[in-house]
């Protein structure tokens, strides 16, 4: 039992520490989505990035010789091309055509709740109430902090939308995702989906390059190879081996730390202020990541019912006896006639 906690505790904490190393990879996305939209058509950073992160998967498949999928799991594969693979690049990337990075971090601020979300509906995971507190508390602390800094005001507008669209299908790919890499691993998921969403993503990338010829600097070069190398492929790597390891609604919430982080990789790339009030809304978010990793999953306890005693079926003086044969006297009943009893 002790060896069977132990496990469990150790394998939570190598999530927690794969998934945050994910969320450092993914907290820079939308600052270079930013820096390559400027120079590059945003249809060609969406789904360009996307092929040449499938060439490198299909590398990495045939280097280790991975299995192919079965049926089912193609058919779950499909999702999490869907979320992150096609979905949360496309909308992203039409979104910061007009918005900065700082304005995608409010939006993003809720994929945590989306994830946790999605990992009830796909993945059967039941997080008990402190759990759902804790999120919301973080939510609140990181949304107050950018509305108050001025990266929300006004009403919705079009580009909030691609956002919130980005957001949904992203949580529906990473909850996806995560589940599935319990059967795939983290690694061969993202590049099994990477190498099913190529019959869409070749297509608009060659009709986009054809439309609006990619001619960039080398700081926008850059930026889209970091997309395509570390947000679209690497990053995931750690991220789904996270979410199936440590669980995907608990995993999930360090996502909490995300807008935070990117608002200081906007500061450093995109000559963004960040005031000291960052580094206290900081605190408060790794604080209600730290009380959500304390809730354990709501899995039913287990009963405490006392089983009944069996008794070994080797011991003669316990064994029933058998039935007497059809006209025949019971030999115990002889024998207790003969004791007089």
């Amino acid at each position: 039992m002790r060896s069977k906690s132990s496990a469990t505790v150790s394998a939570t904490v190598t999530g927690l520490a794969l998934g945050a190393l994910g969320v450092l990879a993914f907290s820079l996305s939308l600052p270079m989505t930013r820096i390559a939209v400027r120079d590059l058509d945003p249809w060609f950073v969406a789904f360009g990035r996307a092929v040449g992160a499938a060439l490198l998967a299909w590398a990495y498949l045939r280097f280790t010789g991975a299995p192919r999928p079965t049926r089912d799991q193609w058919r779950r594969l499909s999702l999490v091309a869907l979320g992150v693979v096609v979905g949360f690049p496309m909308f992203t990337s039409l979104a910061l055509i007009t918005q900065t990075s700082a304005h995608g971090a409010v939006v993003v601020t809720v994929l945590p709740a989306m994830t946790a979300v999605f990992a009830v509906l796909r993945a059967g995971e039941r997080p008990p109430p402190l759990f759902w507190a804790a999120s919301a508390a973080g939510l609140i602390a990181v949304l107050a902090f950018l509305i108050a800094t001025g990266a929300v005001h006004g009403g919705l507008s079009r580009a909030d939308l691609f956002l919130i669209a980005a957001v949904v299908l992203c949580g529906l790919g990473y909850a996806e995702g995560g589940a599935l890499s319990r059967e795939l691993g983290g690694a061969r998921t993202i590049c099994w989906a990477l190498l099913l969403a190529l019959p869409v993503t070749v297509p608009v990338t060659l009709a986009a390059a054809a439309l609006h010829p990619p001619r960039a600097g080398t700081g926008t070069w850059a930026a889209f190879g970091y997309l395509t190398v570390v947000s679209m492929l690497l990053g995931f790597f750690a991220w789904y081996a996270g979410l199936a390891r440590g669980g995907i609604a608990r995993v999930g919430q360090i996502q909490l730390a995300q807008p935070v982080i990117t608002l200081a990789w906007s500061a450093l790339l995109l000559d963004e202020t960040v005031t000291p009030a960052a580094i206290v809304v900081a605190l408060l978010v790794v604080g209600c990541v730290v009380l959500t990793q304390r809730t354990r999953s709501g899995a039913p306890p287990a009963r405490t019912s006392t089983p009944p005693v069996i008794r070994p079926a080797t011991d003669p003086a316990r064994r029933p006896p058998p039935p007497p044969l059809p006209g025949r006297e019971h030999p115990v009943s002889r024998t207790r006639a003969a004791d007089g009893s």
